[in-house]
């Protein structure tokens, strides 16, 4: 074994020991999957196992000095989890034989679950483990061909804030990892090599900061059960995202199978703790043999064109030894196959697909009859057309709150890979819309989307600046007090992202076109003091992007030039129809902050 740099003994010791906790888990969950897994620590045959712990957040209503808080899952909480169940019913009990309806778990307590047609009682003890709340492993691709040259991307999420925080991510055997081959992404920083996160800029901060780096690495290898990546000394107090964004360049996996990636992370304050491992802390990538990258590929051009959507494009990692390759369709969600209208050369790695029935949702998949890829693709997805919200449930009637149709269709059409949403003539009512990266927003011409109140609230943040928070001045000295306090001060503005009529965090190839109307609708607010606001009624701006790249806001394109005339105090066109504005996207009353783009690069509007 060699090891670089210097690596804890103590972290080891507890790794290995929480895995043998865990390993003890065994039977059916007594939940299922209701339950918030971040919640639990582990689950036997006859108990439940919470974590419980203190972390410091501020919402805009905590009272100074008041930020340290319980992390623990509260028995209300737990019966709002459960209460979909429509086969079981449950109940909370003290020991004594007491119900409970709300408040906080304790020692002794247990859970009653009740089938609703036999009777049938079921119950788990609960107990408690001091922890830190579970964190997230994500693969950005779960499948991977054997032998290929894509990178492995993982993403982890730790489950709470704190300062000097370290990760711990085991890497399988049969893929390593060298500080020259894989990079790292710090709470959306940028991206550099391992070896050089040492050097890489904090940015600006106060005199008396605690960080004079951005994080340190530590490999820790092992040529029988894999290696171990360290990053330690991290800041993760802001929370903006996947905390750490890894890729592993040119992997070159040879073998196929399953391989675990496994992460913990330790917090250092309010109190030191550890995070249980497993679970969600788990991400596994599969090695196949057939071809796993067969994508679509998003149109990604600076100004929006008008795009053919029943015609679309593919690419792939070329099949090896193979002599004939299919391209096959489906529109019963891959009930039933076809052969595409499309010719494939078995060494290519392109296809165009035309003629699409409009307004289809087809999926695709490669076909390949021998070599060593032979078998079927994963499944790439493309609507031929606008996805109107409207199908998704929208009402368009400027009456009801068209807010969660809508993120669902936002959502839906990120999933499947990206295209364009549809706002077809109507009212759409809403409160705070998540734009998603590679979803390009459509408003038609007779389409209005307008402001309610009830926007997402402003997002917890460690420090607390109550002063600040209640609408100071950006130039007040007390705000600025705290030379720990890593947040921007310009009006709650580059604090506060959430609380807007549209928001997105580290989301690429967003657009918002059209020449339809988008209004603030007198709810956006203007002052300086919106925290002091009422719940739902603290939206600031219209846009508000963090961390994101490749943004478009704007009309439809005439190719003329446009100029403004100061006596009417509108714009116009210099050549024909001077004051034809049927192609612009209209947009007013758009708050404090009509656009803010913290972090965000490459902005057209």
């Amino acid at each position: 074994m060699r090891t670089f740099p210097f690596i804890l003994p103590l972290c080891i010791f507890i790794i290995i020991n929480t895995e043998a906790i865990l390993a003890k888990n065994t039977g059916k969950p007594f939940f299922g999957a209701l339950l918030p897994e971040k919640h639990v620590y582990h689950e036997t045959p006859d108990s439940l196992i919470l974590i419980t712990g203190l972390t410091q957040e501020f919402t805009v209503d905590t009272p100074e000095n008041e930020g340290i808080t319980t992390t623990a899952f509260r028995v209300e909480q737990l019966l709002k989890a459960v209460d979909s169940d429509a086969e079981f019913m449950y109940a909370v009990f003290h020991p004594s034989g007491r119900k409970k309806t709300d408040g906080s778990f304790e020692p002794g307590d247990y859970i009653e679950k009740v089938n609703r047609i036999t009777g049938k009682k079921q119950t788990r003890k609960v107990g408690l483990q001091r922890a830190a709340l579970r964190g997230k492993l994500l693969l950005e691709m779960s499948r991977m061909t054997v032998g290929s040259k894509n990178d492995i991307i993982l993403n982890f999420h730790a489950g709470q804030r704190s300062p000097m925080t370290e990760v711990v991510i085991t890497i399988p055997e049969g893929i390593r990892i060298t500080p020259e081959n894989t990079y790292i992404n710090v709470i959306g920083r940028g991206e550099v090599l391992l070896k050089d996160l040492p050097n890489q800029s904090i940015g600006r901060t106060g005199t008396n900061y605690s960080y004079r780096q951005v994080g340190r690495v530590a490999i820790n290898e092992n040529e029988t059960s894999g290696q171990q990546l360290i990053i330690s000394n991290l800041d993760f107090r802001p929370a903006n995202g996947a905390d750490l964004v890894i890729r592993i360049q040119n992997p070159g996996i040879q073998k196929t199978g399953q391989y675990l990636f496994s992460s913990r992370y330790k917090t250092s304050a309010p109190e030191s703790c550890t995070s249980p491992g497993g679970g969600m802390e788990n991400a596994t990538l599969t090695v196949v043999n057939e071809i796993s990258d067969f994508v679509r590929i998003m149109p990604r051009p600076k100004k929006y064109e008008k795009a053919v959507l029943t015609t679309t494009e593919f690419s792939w990692t070329p099949a090896k030894n193979a002599s004939r390759v299919n391209l096959l369709q489906s529109t019963d969600k891959g009930k039933s196959w076809q052969k595409a209208n499309a010719i494939i050369d078995p060494s290519s790695d392109k296809a165009t697909i035309s003629d699409l029935t409009p307004n289809q949702l087809y999926a695709f998949r490669l076909e390949v009859k021998d070599g060593s890829n032979r078998g079927s693709s994963n499944i790439a997805w493309h609507y031929s057309g606008m996805l109107d919200v409207k199908t998704m449930g929208a009402t368009g009637e400027g009456k009801t709150d068209d807010t969660e149709k809508i993120n669902e269709a936002l959502a839906f059409m990120n999933e499947i890979g990206g295209g364009i949403v549809l706002f077809s003539g109507g009212q759409y009512n809403v409160r705070t819309l998540h734009l998603q990266s590679n979803v390009w927003l459509y408003i038609d011409r007779d389409a209005t989307i307008q402001a309610i109140e009830g926007s997402d609230e402003p997002e917890a943040t460690w420090f607390s600046d109550l002063a600040y928070r209640s609408g100071l001045s950006p130039t007040d000295p007390k705000p600025y007090q705290d030379p720990e306090n890593y947040l921007t001060k310009q009006d709650v503005g580059h604090t506060f992202f959430r609380n807007a009529m549209f928001f997105a965090e580290r989301a690429d190839n967003i657009k918002i076109i059209g020449n339809g109307y988008i209004t603030g609708n007198g709810v956006l607010a203007t002052s300086d003091r919106v925290m002091n606001n009422a719940p739902g009624r603290r939206a600031d701006k219209m846009f508000a992007f963090k961390l994101c790249t490749h943004i478009e806001i704007g009309g439809l394109d005439n190719g003329k030039d446009l100029w403004y005339d100061p006596e009417k105090d509108l714009p116009y066109y210099i050549n024909g129809n001077g004051h034809d504005d049927s192609n612009m996207l209209q947009i007013d009353r758009g708050g404090h902050f009509v656009l803010l783009a913290t972090g965000t690069d490459h902005i057209y509007v």
